[in-house]
């Protein structure tokens, strides 16, 4: 036999695999944690919106919602208000900060006539940027005619202007 450092019993061989088992259990816990949690940080103030076809326009990163909910309440993000309190609530939520948009937001059983007061009440808080939400064309509400929807051909070396 020739003169080595390892005796006969001992069999001892290198592994050349990553053991990927604790990477897998890892990430297993990660995705149940995401999972319980990303439920807890959406906006659940129950509201019926109105359906609009206008094209969606891309989300911001946080946006503040302003509800006007079916009993004429108001509810800035998941917080019930006072029509008093608002210039407050907002100026809370959004540091003061008056270029700030506001999402605003009512259930289509609210009449216009609420909807304008509300929208003079952030006027004259300062908030001036303000965006309607609505349900994207999901309740089969009215769709534009097909023919209307369709752009028009241009004849060939016309300016597409009438």
């Amino acid at each position: 036999m020739a003169g080595g450092l390892h005796s006969d019993g001992d069999d001892l061989d290198e592994q050349h695999e990553i053991n990927v088992t604790p990477f897998i259990d890892v990430m297993l816990v990660l995705l149940i944690i995401f999972m319980v949690a990303a439920p807890l940080s959406t906006v659940d103030v129950a509201v019926d919106l109105p359906v609009s076809n206008a094209k969606a326009q891309p989300r911001p990163d946080k946006p503040l919602y302003l509800t006007i909910k079916a009993d004429r309440s108001l509810a800035v993000g998941n917080d019930d208000i006072s029509r008093t309190g608002l210039a407050a609530a907002l100026d809370a939520h959004t540091n003061a900060d008056r270029n700030k948009r506001i999402f605003l937001r009512a259930d289509k059983s609210v009449a216009y006539g609420e909807l304008m007061r509300v929208m003079n009440l952030l006027r004259a808080a300062g908030y001036l940027k303000v965006a309607l939400v609505g349900l994207e064309g999901v309740d089969g509400g009215p769709k534009p005619p097909a023919e209307a929807a369709a752009p028009l051909p241009i004849a060939p070396g016309s300016t597409g202007s009438p």
